[in-house]
């Protein structure tokens, strides 16, 4: 019977043949962990007697939720993880300022077709290069680290084709929007999002990362990208690995639950409104809305093509609003330095700094306070997130909230232009 991409991999990783519905147990590719979620990992570890890692080599921890730590429990935490993986001698260690754990997953682990789970939410993020990629609890991510499996409940694959290509300043970001205004916020539970790029459609690999991450907030078990050129050309420019397209692609005639087309051309910037992400409104809708801080970065909108947007936005002006910018890895700073975008931030008034999680989680390096309103390129709005409960937070790609930071209310793109 012809297989979906998601059932072909938990297939592989299973050992035998799964259908939707199966509980499999399946072999880990890849589990992770960062700063917050590793403490509790490390702590049910702890608990197994005679605990030990499974392979050392399919193990990957970084800090990136609150570094550098901002208070004392902060630094005994990073302290007690840092010791963790200095003692198993983890070498897939990255330590303060390496950047955020999913963009690293991308720039330097993950391949197509394996299974990833991290403890965190937004592991989904490796669903861009084709992955089975999903988020799990401390409890599950300590059993993976100890056995290197876990159970799955096999998802329906859901078919979802791109095709078109976005007008000038929509980004991947607005995309996932779009799908939230669709499809809300609990629509694929228990389903397995296939994503089809169509034949000349571009999409390129960082949209794919941001739509990837917000497959969560969609709720869908996986959002997983059919590899196709441009995820065979990044693994090539990345690792250096030519890929076997063939094993990593659907059968034709795969069945799926349901499937949609969602012509790219015709859609436009978006906003999620306070407070839920599938509160989705045009920019005309709100705009004017006065901005007090814009957070450009996080795992959702932090890599080289939201600052190159960005400072293409700011070259030449100043920022009205508050303006933090967080590229989502040192690899992603470095190039950004190489070319240009992070003098060109600076000098328009930005606050840049290295790869850390705190402003979209309200931790450090940028909370709200009382009734400020935040433009963010993170992935969440919910009440509370981002610091003050009375605060509001819209979530916006990089061209809105660079244009919002030039106006200092929210606005399009080419109000500022």
């Amino acid at each position: 019977m012809p297989q979906s991409l998601t059932e072909k991999i938990l297939s592989r990783a299973s050992g035998k043949k799964v259908s939707p519905g199966d509980i499999v147990e399946v072999n880990v590719d890849i589990v992770a962990f960062h700063d917050l979620t590793g403490f509790h990992v490390i702590e049910v570890m702890n608990e197994i007697k005679h605990a030990t890692i499974f392979d050392k080599s399919k193990l990957v921890i970084a800090f990136d939720h609150m570094v550098p730590p901002p208070d004392v429990r902060s630094a005994e935490i990073q302290k007690l993880v840092r010791e963790f993986a200095l003692n198993h001698e983890i070498r897939h260690f990255h330590d303060v300022g390496s950047g955020i754990l999913h963009q690293i997953l991308l720039e330097e682990y993950v391949m197509p077709g394996q299974v990833v789970i991290g403890a965190d939410s937004h592991t989904s993020t490796s669903g861009a290069l084709g992955a089975f990629a999903q988020g799990m609890g401390a409890s599950d991510v300590a059993a993976i680290v100890v056995t290197g499996k876990t159970w799955l409940s096999v998802p329906q694959p859901f078919k979802l084709l791109l095709k078109g290509n976005l007008r000038e300043w929509v980004t991947g970001k607005d995309v996932a929007l779009e799908l939230l205004k669709v499809f809300k916020s609990d629509y694929f539970n228990n389903m397995s999002v296939e994503v089809f790029v169509d034949v000349g459609t571009k999409f390129p690999m960082d949209y794919r990362a941001t739509v990837a991450n917000m497959g969560v907030e969609l709720n869908a078990d996986s959002l997983i990208f059919v590899p196709d050129n441009e995820v065979i050309n990044y693994i090539l420019s990345e690792r250096g690995y030519k890929l076997d397209q063939v094993s990593i692609m659907p059968d034709l005639n795969a069945e799926y639950v349901d499937e949609y087309t969602l012509e790219l051309d015709r859609v436009d910037l978006l906003v999620a409104a306070p407070y839920s992400v599938d509160n989705v409104k045009s920019v005309r809708e709100v705009e004017g809305t006065e901005a007090d801080v814009v957070f450009i970065g996080s795992c959702a909108n932090g890599r080289l093509s939201d600052l190159e947007i960005s400072a293409k936005l700011m070259k030449g002006r100043k920022v009205k609003s508050r303006c933090i910018v967080i590229p989502a890895s040192r690899k992603v700073f470095m190039r950004a330095l190489e070319l240009g975008y992070i003098q060109t931030l600076v000098s328009a008034g930005c606050v840049v700094t290295y790869g850390t999680c705190g402003p979209c989680i309200g931790g450090h390096f940028g909370v709200a306070g009382s009734d400020e309103v935040v433009v963010s390129t993170s992935n969440r709005n919910f009440l509370g997130r981002m610091g003050s409960p009375k605060s509001r937070t819209y979530l916006s790609g990089p061209s809105v909230a660079a244009a919002t930071a030039l106006c200092g209310k929210i606005c399009e793109p080419g109000d500022v232009l």
